[in-house]
């Protein structure tokens, strides 16, 4: 059996959270045995521990902007120093074959495996086009040779990090998109009627939803200006994001809300906070929308609309444009272009048929592209590859 050490950056359930869980879920336990290293207590911590794996939580030193500033660093140094004597206790525990670490915002992973002389594997999720000099520095630790292999959630991803930097492209690496858990969308579709009167008091009215982090590029401004001007000429419309905003950034919450308030459209926008069962709430929503301003390194919503029969709108860049089949399965639009998000959405709202058809074919290309089996074997053979 082999012995991987998995390092995280949260203890959430947002994007690589959830993609994690599932792949420790199915991953198979005959051939890997894995120890998991989380930075703090929280729901991913909760459901790890439901499915008796070990996880320990310390910190995992995760690359920022502030770490340069020198009270930061000092810090940054003595978490490295104490971080790293706990993994090589583990380390003399478990024996472990291979660092895997999951996702680019932890460093510790990485500095274990050069500390150590062991294997190190690299999940990467993430697209970063600034500050400069942190995504300098992690295209130098990717392109290292203390990494061994690295783990693209999208062509978008390995295209970004392999093709547009002057460094020596390396054939390293594999591209493996995420899957998803479709059963998990499809349990609640009886508490779809509940759900909505639960949101706007009301049954009949078109959900158009957006569901993902509140922060600046997720869309969510962008998305209220599109509805606001859909709401002008529809009446029998709806919008709702479900999320929640990144730990110590409250402060976009209080603009989406300031901002809903400023067009007094509280009566037909809602805000839900951050539900693990995903599933009752993509039942209840008739339109999904993306709109992420930047490219989304793969879109993982978009696959879970689709596996609940939503029609998908979202912006033509990143991930996104490996998902969503234009004009098949949804609509893939020009980011930050609120004239035609509206022209999409609209095209939907008057067309139920539409949004039952594209659901459909939607349905069909997740369950055949972003399939739990799909997405964890190909995981499982580049382990075994590496180790």
């Amino acid at each position: 059996m082999k012995k991987i050490l998995i390092v995280h950056q949260s203890s959430e359930l947002y994007g690589s959270d959830k993609t994690l869980l599932l792949f420790l879920k199915y991953l198979n336990k005959e051939q890997f045995y894995p120890v998991v290293i989380l930075p703090t207590e929280g729901p991913l911590l909760t459901e790890l521990q439901k499915l008796n794996l070990d996880v320990y939580v310390m910190p995992v030193i995760k690359l920022h902007r502030k770490m340069f500033v020198f009270k930061n660093l000092f810090l940054t140094v003595i978490q490295t120093v104490r971080s790293i004597k706990q993994l090589k206790k583990l380390d003399g525990k478990y024996k472990f074959d291979l660092v895997y670490s999951n996702t680019l915002a932890v460093l510790l992973g990485y500095l274990y495996a050069r500390f150590s002389g062991k294997k190190h594997l690299w999940h990467v999720h993430e697209i970063i086009r600034s500050p400069k000099i942190v995504t300098s520095l992690f295209l130098l630790l990717l392109k290292s040779k203390a990494n061994h292999f690295t783990i693209y959630n999208s062509f978008a991803t390995a295209n970004y990090w392999e093709d547009h930097f002057p460094l020596p492209k390396r054939e390293n690496y594999s591209v493996v998109h995420n899957g998803v858990e479709s059963d998990k969308l499809d349990q609640h579709s009886s508490l779809s009627k509940e759900i909505r009167k639960d949101f706007f008091d009301v049954n009949d009215e078109i959900v158009i939803g957006l569901v993902g982090r509140i922060n600046k590029w997720k869309g969510q401004e962008l998305l209220l200006n599109v509805f606001n001007s859909l709401l002008n000429k529809h009446n029998g419309i709806r919008l709702v994001f479900v999320g929640s905003p990144p730990p110590k950034l409250e402060v976009y919450l209080e603009d989406l809300k300031n901002k809903i308030s400023a067009l007094k459209r509280e009566e037909f926008v809602k805000i839900i906070p951050f539900r693990d069962k995903i599933g009752e709430i993509w039942k209840a929503i008739d339109i999904a929308v993306v709109p992420s301003t930047e490219p989304e390194p793969f879109g993982l919503v978009a696959v879970e609309a689709m596996f609940a029969k939503k029609p998908v709108v979202a912006s033509n860049h990143g991930g996104l444009t490996e998902i969503v089949e234009n004009g098949e399965s949804g609509f893939l639009v020009e980011p930050n272009n609120v004239e035609e998000f509206v022209e999409a959405i609209e095209k939907l709202i008057l067309n139920k048929n539409l949004r039952i058809q594209m659901g459909e074919r939607g349905h069909q290309r997740a369950e055949k592209m972003f399939s739990v089996k799909s997405y964890v074997d190909s995981i499982q053979e580049v382990l075994l590859r590496q180790i």
